[in-house]
């Protein structure tokens, strides 16, 4: 189980005069059922946020205001993203390590396919690899 990540591109509607509306319209874009939001703010400049995998969660991440850079490592390859654009997610499937680098004022939206669970967190990278190595048998 090595899913990769990839971008979600949301159904837009406005124009440059009125503003836009980005949206997941019935959540037809996103590849689970939707269990938690949340959102993530006031991230100080340096900080590195993310750092971890989730043994059975999904997500995907949206920048709402702002930018993410985002590195990912599933086990078998690494990825990077720039998320600048409130109209695109980045799906992050279970067992995929992220380290989440924030620009300065940016507001990230998480909507993910599990309530909060520690027990499914794998805080360690030394450990990720060992089990994403285990799961690649």
């Amino acid at each position: 189980m090595s899913a990769t990540p990839y971008l979600i591109h949301f159904a837009e509607t406005g124009s440059q005069e009125i503003g836009f509306i980005a949206s997941t319209q019935l959540a037809r874009n996103i590849p689970f059922a939707i269990r938690r939001v949340f959102w993530t703010y006031g991230t100080p400049a340096g900080v590195l946020r993310g750092q971890h995998a989730n043994k059975a969660t999904e997500e995907v991440l949206v920048a709402a205001v702002g930018s993410i850079t985002v590195e990912t490592d599933n086990g078998k390859s690494k990825q990077t993203f720039v998320l600048d654009n409130p109209a695109i997610g980045l799906y992050l499937p279970a067992m995929c390590w992220t380290d989440l680098y924030f620009a300065p004022g940016t507001i990230a939206v998480c909507l993910t396919s599990t309530d909060f669970e520690e027990s499914d967190y794998i805080r360690d990278y030394t450990t990720f690899k060992r089990l994403a190595a285990h799961l690649a048998l």
